[in-house]
């Protein structure tokens, strides 16, 4: 029998089905649409929903795998490249806001502690939206998304220590536990996570990756991300940030990418009911009794966090421009603040309708920041072009982080075997950029040794396809021996890449129609290769004309093998010796010491006038002399390669003397 948690999880998904099916309509950002979904689900709405708590639980869930995501496209060489922005960017933002919270507080008539509270309420942003919509628009390597995330992370790291603060403020003392104990902790943090990120992560992911199984793999990516999450919270910070840091500390690891690609079906999910779950706090009617006042409220907010944040962005190292988008987004009033409010409701800091009014705004401010990042860059720009000293326009060092050259027109290889591993090295040799994915850790872990460009993941996961840049790739080559795999492959790397020309290799001839209706532009199967190299080399035995042996074959591989797929096609047969010329014969004689023509030239024996037989070439030392002149001397030990008709061989036995030895094979030279 269904629990009431089901059906509420029922309700969500199947409201959510419809009012972001509207929003995209109404070309809405997503977001508003899941926020809108809690308003009307939750208790102040139709009060569908009635497990909140329940849901509240899968919220947290999301923001944990939201944050571990964001650390594992990370890594601790961005973050040190970062860190200005990190540590003076976060606490300058911090600290102004603080400072504007109390300023506001006096100039209302409220106390000074309470307006150090709302400070602390104010200075803290929304991590899970903004970084998810800095993903969707491909920004977080931009300088603005840099300092973006560099000022969020301040913020998650200082949310403890406010909470902390919190009862100080109220005159009492803090509960749980003393800083002294949090900084203590805090170090062992320190200490930890580079010896889990160097030493023990990468050995349990070898381990892991070596069964080859998905289940397994993916188990383990979530049980150590929530073991550090667990670990970092029970230090006294966020779970958040321990997510963060997870993801940081298996970024360092070659198998980061397929660790991502298997947690994102996940984080959506769970990251959407945060989303369903702010907008539930929501009190419709509350919002309705003050219809001008609270949207004034919020856009005061807004104002003054762009101000604030952006000033603190450009004192880290921005120019403008970056700086006030830096600004804009992280204009909204955070998840944390949420939870920092509730810490301030039992001392008195939001009495009456001030909590309420506080979520209300803070809602609004969430809602509005999709729009707010979408416009950031145009406005900017307006700002930027106004008459303002040039000073806060130009560019300031370390403004731009290193960055790779980018990386396009490449080839991505899919598999490392024998086929992968000649096609890399073929790669090398004509300068054409390449990267390979491989699902053999012991091959990633040795190749990556030697400088190869490869990683560890399952190419039928679109995150292991776009970490390759499938999208600026011009050619991607499928040589792996899973025929479903490679099934999965080819129509995720067209659908990720319409112009990308796609070759497959396939061990059977079956796959070949299915591979090319899914995308592929060439399917080679081996069956009919490993005939078209027999038939080739045949050829050559009956030698047939080299162009004529390689235009056969081409004409066969450019119409997709047709003529092995259908044996009753009529094909003009080339000319042979045994079907043409049916009484010529190529031998060879190798001459001994004592025979008649050791001592004479090619003059001298008249092998063609007298006999009928003519001399193409003689091997002498290893060393081939075709065409030879009528003046060349014939030795002991020479091979003489002769053409004539089967009669005319057998006489000029006479000529060499029964002491030379003569040696055939099919009609042609041995």
């Amino acid at each position: 029998m269904p629990t009431p948690f089901l059906n509420d999880i029922l309700v969500i998904l199947l409201l959510s089905v419809v009012v972001l099916y509207l929003c995209q309509r109404m070309r809405l950002p997503i977001i508003v649409g899941f926020l809108l979904t809690g308003i009307i689900a939750g208790p102040h709405g139709f009060a569908f929903v009635r497990e909140i708590t329940a849901v509240q639980k899968l919220a947290e869930t999301g923001i944990v795998l939201l944050l571990f995501t964001i650390g594992m496209e990370f890594s601790f060489r961005k973050l040190l490249q970062i860190r200005k922005t990190v540590l003076v960017g976060g606490s300058l933002q911090i600290l102004l806001t603080i400072f504007a919270g109390g300023a506001l507080a006096g100039a209302f008539g409220l106390d000074l502690r309470e307006g150090i509270f709302a400070g602390f309420l104010l200075a803290l942003s929304s991590t899970a939206i903004v970084m998810k919509l800095l993903q969707d628009r491909a920004q977080m390597d931009t300088p603005q998304g840099n300092a973006t995330l560099g000022i969020l992370i301040f913020q998650d790291m200082a949310a403890v220590p406010m909470m902390l603060l919190v009862p100080w403020l109220a005159g009492g003392t803090p509960a749980g536990q003393t800083p002294a104990l949090l900084v203590a902790r805090i170090a062992g943090i320190v200490i930890l996570v580079p010896f889990l990120a160097k030493w023990l992560v990468p050995r349990i992911f070898f381990a892991v990756a070596k069964t080859r199984s998905r289940e397994l793999f993916l188990l383990t990516t979530v049980a150590l991300c929530l073991l550090i999450a667990w670990l970092t919270h029970r230090a006294g910070l966020s779970l958040a940030l321990g997510a963060f840091l997870a993801g940081l500390i298996i970024s360092e690891s070659e198998y980061s990418h397929q660790a991502l690609g298997d947690i994102l079906p996940f984080r959506d999910v769970f990251t959407s009911f945060f989303f369903v779950s702010v907008g539930m706090l929501l009190d419709v009617r509350f919002f309705l009794s003050h219809p001008l006042l609270l949207p004034l409220a919020a856009l005061g907010i807004i104002l003054l966090k762009i101000l604030l944040a952006g000033t603190a962005a450009f004192f880290s190292g921005l120019s403008l421009r970056p700086a006030l988008i830096a600004g804009i987004a992280l204009a909204q009033v955070g998840e944390f603040s949420f939870i920092l409010s509730e810490t301030g409701v039992p001392y008195g800091f939001l009495a009456g309708d001030r909590h309420q009014a506080f979520l209300a705004v803070s809602i609004l401010t969430m809602m509005a920041t999709p729009f707010l990042i979408a416009a950031a860059p145009a406005i900017a720009q307006q700002v930027n072009g106004l008459p303002l000293p040039r000073r806060l326009k130009r560019e300031k060092a370390g403004e731009e982080t290193e960055r790779e050259a980018p990386l396009e027109n490449h080839l991505i290889i899919i598999g490392y075997g024998l086929n992968g591993k000649n096609l890399a090295r073929a790669a090398r040799s004509a300068g054409i950029p390449y990267r390979i994915i491989e699902m053999n850790p012991a091959v990633v872990r040795s190749e990556k040794a030697k400088g190869e460009p490869i990683s560890y993941g399952d190419a039928t996961q679109s995150a292991i396809l776009l970490h390759a840049r499938i999208r600026q790739a011009r050619t991607l080559v499928i040589v792996i021996n899973d025929p479903a795999a490679t099934r999965r492959v080819t129509e995720l790397a067209r659908r990720l890449n319409p112009r990308i020309y796609i070759l497959v290799r396939t061990r059977y001839v079956k796959e070949m129609n299915a591979l090319l209706d899914l995308g592929a532009n060439d399917v080679i199967p081996e069956e009919f290769e490993t005939s078209v190299e027999i038939f080739h080399r045949v050829l050559a035995k009956y030698f047939i004309p080299r162009e004529e042996v390689e235009g056969l074959t081409a004409e066969i591989r450019s119409d997709g093998y047709e003529m092995f797929r259908s044996p009753d096609r009529n094909v003009t047969h080339p000319c042979t010796i045994e079907s043409c010329l049916p009484d010529l014969e190529i031998t060879t004689f190798r001459l001994a010491d004592e025979s008649a023509a050791v001592g004479k030239t090619l003059q001298d024996t008249e092998l063609r006038k007298k006999h009928g037989v003519t001399l193409l070439a003689v091997s002498r030392y290893s060393r081939i002399i075709s065409n030879p002149p009528a003046n060349l001397t014939f030795a002991g030990g020479d091979i003489l390669f002769l053409v004539g008709e089967t009669s005319d061989i057998r006489k000029i036995k006479d000529v060499f003397g029964k002491s030379g030895q003569e040696h055939r094979e099919n009609g042609r030279p041995s």
